[in-house]
């Protein structure tokens, strides 16, 4: 199943008059390029937080942010009083010492020095970390179902794109034949003009002939072109991450578009060869947002 590197989730809940939100952003990268932004209530659960995060959403750069909003609740960061107070009476005694005069506003001193503000340090509720993890795993549902929903419309443009060179791989068979009669043609006219002053063995000459009409021959090119195609339809529809599957698929797509490039010795069928190297690249393109 294709699905999309991109993808968006959010999900929050009230826990203990704190609300709790998780959020879970991605981009495509050819990795597990994982960033963490989550507060300090929380922060030891980091490891874990990432253990989860890369058995589930695969590939991609991935932004996940945990954060509160305690609701009104009073500040856990506290005045450092014995600090403060320490702090006061050594400038108080360095200003007499040195004859200048204390500070206007000793709070705007004393706060904006080391030390001077405390967090309170908070454990973990663990029955409140279950919660938590609640809220993680339905962010995660919706990153989840943003990125099918994001893949289906690649699939939909994969598909079209696929369609579009099997059409034009179809028409390359009205010029077949055409081709190989001009080359003929031409060959023979060559010789008939050196004829009056070359003489040649014609058994030799159909013998040459043949061998590089066979040089020109595209079936086995068309064949599998064609089989790479349908791989390639067959493998959207695997379970699992199939991004990089596709990429490798496609990189034999185009190797053999690029061989007929190379056999065609037709204008019409290089101007059906160009055709399919476009559609083959917006492909490519897209491939890369495929987890």
């Amino acid at each position: 199943m294709v699905q999309s590197m991109t993808g968006f989730g959010k999900a929050s809940a009230e826990i203990s008059n704190k609300k709790i939100t998780v959020e879970i952003k991605s981009l495509n990268s050819k990795q597990l390029d994982l960033s963490t932004r989550i507060c300090s209530l929380y922060r030891e659960k980091d490891i874990e937080i990432r253990n989860v995060l890369a058995q589930q959403l695969g590939r991609g750069k991935i932004d996940f942010a945990l954060y509160i909003d305690n609701s009104g609740k009073e500040s856990v960061t506290l005045i450092n009083q014995s600090v403060v107070e320490g702090y006061y009476k050594q400038i108080s005694d360095l200003a007499d010492s040195m004859g200048v005069p204390v500070p206007a506003d000793w709070f705007s001193v004393l706060l904006r020095m080391p030390d001077a503000l405390k967090a309170e340090m908070q454990e973990v509720d663990e029955d409140e970390w279950e919660e938590v993890k609640k809220i993680i795993d339905a962010a995660i549902d919706q990153f989840n179902a943003f990125r099918i929903q994001e893949g289906n419309s690649l699939a939909l443009v994969f598909k079209e794109k696929i369609a579009s060179i099997q059409q034009f791989a179809f028409k390359i068979e009205t010029y077949e034949s055409e081709r190989i009669e001009k080359v003929k043609s031409r060959l023979r006219d060559n010789l008939l003009a050196l004829g009056e002053k070359v003489d040649y063995d014609k058994n030799r000459f159909e013998q040459e002939l043949i061998f590089y009409i066979e040089k020109l021959d595209v079936n086995e090119e068309k064949v599998r072109l064609a089989n790479h195609l349908s791989y390639f339809l067959q493998t959207m529809d695997e379970e699992g991450a199939v991004g990089k599957k596709l990429g490798f698929i496609a990189q034999e797509i185009g190797r053999e578009i690029n061989t007929l490039g190379s056999k065609s010795n037709h204008s019409e069928m290089q101007k059906l060869v160009v055709l399919m190297k476009d559609e083959l690249e917006q492909i490519k393109e897209q491939v890369l947002n495929v987890l």
